[in-house]
């Protein structure tokens, strides 16, 4: 047969195909676009349930480390409270020679090798406290220092040889029950406990969305959001669980986060609507050293 009497497609079949190739390709493409717009979906569903799990991660852990009856807690409000936040630990290896006056300007070096927490000291910043042993044949007279400025840091060997960090104190008040100071009442190995005064916070960042930041003497951050207008809320309990607004009374804080996704997620599969997913969350953390009273 000759190569020009072969047939071709005819117009009817041609369109017929470009129809079928229309549909195949219109099913595949929603399917796309419905597998994206999932995605997206779980992807902030997964975004929004990290953010509020971080909240009762960080909260939590914070407050758990407050002693009420001592002052931890600076300032409370509903939605903001302001504490002195645990950051470093160190054991001293060279005390002060107590009880010589003045007080003022004192140091202690404490050893590297012991320190714990998130970060070492900062100076200007972060207030000490320091374990008075006194009379270690009695226990009447041990107490810590009130909280005061570290004013100055630097390296300072210890006595044995080791490496240390010699801590300069704005003042180093020691007021134990009426025991006199006793010489060299705050021995080696005493431990040393560095605080920094920080707020928790509700508070509207620039593009208008609220977040819960962390303020401290450089700046505020963000740490978790973005959250509802209402995204933060504290309860403040005493020992008998009753409500209380005394800061120095308050033996458990309940915690409340209501956060929302960043963008906007389908609410259902049939619908083609769009909107903000929201969550919440509702914790309790007791305090340390609760007084039943």
């Amino acid at each position: 047969m000759s190569q020009m009497n072969r047939r071709g497609l005819s117009l009817v079949e041609l369109l017929i195909a470009l129809v079928i190739l229309g549909v195949v390709t219109a099913s595949l493409y929603r399917v796309l676009v419905n597998n994206q717009r999932i995605y997206q979906a779980q992807t902030q569903r997964i975004d929004l349930q990290q953010n509020i799990r971080a909240a009762v991660t960080i909260l939590p852990a914070e407050f758990r480390e407050l002693d009420a009856y001592d002052g931890d807690i600076l300032a409370m409000g509903p939605d903001a409270i302001s504490i002195r936040a645990f950051r470093v630990l160190g054991f001293i290896c060279n005390a002060p020679n107590l009880p010589l006056l003045p007080l003022v300007g004192q140091q202690i070096t404490v050893r590297n090798s012991l320190l714990f927490g998130s970060r070492g000291f900062i100076a200007g910043s972060d207030q000490i406290m320091a374990y008075y042993e006194g009379d270690d044949g009695v226990r009447a007279d041990d107490a810590w220092t009130a909280p005061t400025l570290l004013t100055a840091s630097g390296s300072q060997n210890c006595p044995d040889g080791q490496a240390g960090t010699t801590l300069t104190l704005l003042n180093l008040n020691i007021t134990p029950p009426p025991v006199l100071l006793v010489d060299n009442g705050m021995t080696r190995g005493s431990p040393v406990r560095a605080f920094e005064p920080v707020t928790y916070l509700l508070y509207q960042e620039a593009d208008k969305r609220y977040y819960i930041g962390l303020s401290s003497a450089s700046d505020t951050l963000p740490l978790v959001g973005p959250v509802l207008a209402n995204g933060l809320s504290f309860a403040y309990y005493d020992s008998t669980g009753a409500v209380t607004a005394d800061s120095s009374l308050v033996a458990s804080i309940g915690i409340t986060v209501r956060a929302q996704t960043v963008q906007p997620v389908q609410v259902s599969a049939g619908a083609n609507t769009r909107a903000l997913a929201v969550d919440s969350i509702t914790t309790r953390v007791a305090l340390r050293n609760n007084r039943r009273f």
